[in-house]
């Protein structure tokens, strides 16, 4: 199995329909249309309704790449789910999703790695693919952050989004397919970006819910700065790791959390405005999803073509950061 690498064959996004403004944010919080675009490249996100939930979406975008893919659901070998916010504790949204799905003979499990979680989880699913123990993978980034937010706190209310990404990852042995990719975690910095209530540590109560540690907390100029030094580096490793310089990435298809950070690693690693692809304007940070949604919409405009180079990076809590180097 060395000269097999893990092909990206198909690809999908759901996201749920309503929109949130800015300008609705203004009427919500003490924040500004202008102060949320200026610091972020935010303008509008998606919002789950009260009665959706992420398997839904799970389900939806994994359809969407399975039908790209030309397989079946019955042909997957597995199942990984990256998310934060899953259907809930027990059991895992990717044993929902094989249900949903009808991927009868998949294996199935999440995984938490933050906005990372998607590189994460393709590495995840590559090291199976690489070792014979599948030839289909299906991997979906997919977050519903607005249920965990203080709709009261300007500093993150204004950043999350809602929706899911997906990709089916097959065995190819035609040079095209993940390259290289890099992953990494510093838990000495959790605290930077944390959702500190209902898990073994701080369980549900009244206590917790009144003292508001159910929502997720940041620290986001401490986080903006480690984000580009860790994200460039790691950049810098996925493409070293396949031989290639920087100026062989034709797409850089970055977490979208904050466009100062995605311009800044773009211009320390040399890449033009044009090779850049963007939708936090439009989807917002949807963590986990952010990386898949971004490149199926890429994919679906018809701009990747055939032996280009794309390259995936994001950072996220834990702190956890990491990339991935693909030749389409």
């Amino acid at each position: 199995m060395a000269n097999v690498r893990s092909r990206i064959s198909g690809t999908g996004h759901s996201l749920p329909q309503k929109v949130l403004t800015n300008a609705d944010l203004e009427k919500m919080v003490d924040t500004t249309d202008e102060w949320i675009t200026t610091r972020t490249g935010i303008r509008e996100r998606r919002i789950a309704a009260d009665d959706e939930y992420l398997s839904l979406f799970v389900a939806e975008a994994s359809r969407r790449a399975l039908e790209m893919a030309g397989l079946k659901a019955e042909e997957l070998d597995l199942i990984i789910v990256a998310t934060v916010t899953p259907d809930q504790p027990i059991p895992s949204t990717a044993c929902f999703v094989q249900h949903m799905i009808g991927a009868k003979k998949a294996a199935a499990f999440d995984m938490a790695a933050g906005c990372s979680g998607f590189i994460y989880a393709v590495t995840v699913g590559d090291s199976f693919i690489r070792n014979g123990l599948a030839r289909h993978v299906l991997v979906v980034g997919a977050e519903i952050l607005s249920k965990y937010v203080d709709w009261r706190d300007r500093a993150t209310c204004v950043l999350f989004a809602d929706g899911a990404g997906a990709v089916v990852l097959s065995a190819e042995e035609n040079g095209r397919g993940l390259l290289s990719s890099a992953i990494h975690a510093d838990g000495s910095m959790a605290e930077f970006i944390t959702l500190p209530g209902g898990g073994s540590k701080i369980p549900v109560s009244h206590a917790m819910i009144d003292a508001n540690l159910h929502t997720i907390k940041m620290k986001g100029n401490e986080t903006f700065k480690i984000a580009v030094r860790s994200l460039e580096s790691v950049c810098r490793e996925a493409i070293e790791r396949a031989g290639l310089s920087p100026a062989d990435v034709r797409w850089f298809v970055p977490h979208q959390a904050n466009v100062r950070i995605i311009n800044a690693v773009a211009e320390r690693l040399g890449w033009p405005p044009e090779t850049i692809y963007l939708n936090i304007d439009r989807i917002g940070n949807t963590s986990a999803a952010s990386i898949p949604i971004a490149l199926d919409e890429l994919v679906r405009s018809g701009r990747v073509q055939p032996g280009d180079i794309l390259l995936f990076a994001a950072f996220g809590a834990g702190l956890t950061w990491g990339s991935g180097l693909i030749r389409w």
